[in-house]
């Protein structure tokens, strides 16, 4: 294998550390409920574990919890506004409850009466597979640059100390210019969904997300990024709590990478959600329409890109 053309850049003056420091407790907890609508009743029963526990904590004298979680798996929980109407209508989901608090007896009780609700409310309520929760220590991450001139990198070996020199650096500078980005051609009076056009992965770094999307062909990158502006990005998933939203080109592979800022619930074990990393987040944009021409949409359609076509609500004239 051969690679060619590729430029690099001298190191930058200043480390990367990732630190962590000790924020408390947190609890998670779930059940499976089964049955009419077990989508709603699984939101009901959430609600009324967390209203008890709060009875028992105010009767100790225990303040009330910092953060809470409820989250129905199965019925699009996940996708805030954007959940199919017919995901409620599921009639077997997983009810994930979770709370964050300063104090470890807090979360204690209510890790004990998760699993007694199945003889105490809601019909239907079923799978205790996980057992009682255990409370875990929030150890949030603060990620932060440092000189390297106030580093000395030291390797121990036996009784002998060698001292290991960074390699020359330079000041951080802007990054080599690159060719315009093509412009799309053509009237948009067509919509596909995002999947039709491009394939994604998405991971996380702290509180924030990171969306890779790469275009299934060139002629497709413009398209894409005429659609997906940085406030269209950040409203589509305004849900998650995103402060910012940053985009950046990557045209040697015709992808864009966003970064969504302050979007993870804290990130990593400190966030409460089921998805605290956004792995599921390029997911959930593949379902964002994207205008495109007429034809390109019809031809994606008669290519046998049905099964991928049928989120968009507009229909694609034949």
């Amino acid at each position: 294998m051969r690679v060619a053309g590729a430029h690099g850049r001298a190191p930058t003056p200043t480390l990367k550390v990732s630190a962590t420091w000790h924020d408390g407790y947190r609890v998670m907890g779930t059940l499976t409920i089964g049955g009419y609508e077990a989508a709603l009743r699984a939101q009901r029963v959430g609600e009324a574990i967390l209203t008890r526990v709060r009875r028992l904590l105010a009767t100790r004298g225990i303040s009330d919890f910092s953060e809470t979680s409820i989250e129905v798996l199965g019925a699009e929980s996940t996708y805030g506004p954007w959940r199919r109407p017919q995901a409620a209508a599921n009639r077997e989901v997983v009810l994930k409850i979770g709370a964050r608090h300063r104090d470890q007896q807090a979360l204690e009780i209510l890790a004990r009466e998760i699993a007694p609700s199945g003889s105490s409310m809601a019909q239907g309520i079923t799978g205790f597979f996980a057992g009682r929760p255990s409370v875990q220590p929030v150890l949030r991450l603060f990620s932060f640059l440092w000189p390297k001139e106030k580093v000395a990198p030291i390797v121990h070996d036996g009784d002998e100390q060698i001292v290991v020199p960074f390699a020359a650096s330079q000041p951080l500078s802007a990054p080599p210019a690159t060719a315009a980005p093509q412009r799309a051609i053509g009237v948009a009076d067509g919509t596909v969904p995002l999947i039709a056009l491009a394939v994604g992965r998405s991971g996380d770094k702290g509180n924030s997300a990171n969306i890779g999307i790469i275009a299934r062909k060139p002629e497709y990158l413009p398209w894409l990024r005429a659609a997906l502006a940085e406030d269209v990005i950040r409203d589509w998933f305004a849900h998650t709590g995103v402060s910012k939203v940053e985009r950046f080109d990557l045209p040697g592979i015709h992808a864009l990478n966003f970064v969504l800022h302050d979007a993870l619930g804290g990130g990593g074990v400190a966030s409460l959600r089921v998805d605290a990393q956004g792995k599921a987040f390029a997911q959930m944009l593949m379902d964002h329409p994207i205008p495109v021409p007429l034809a390109l949409a019809r031809s994606l359609a008669n290519s046998g890109a049905k099964d991928i076509l049928h989120p968009v609500k507009a229909a694609i004239p034949t």
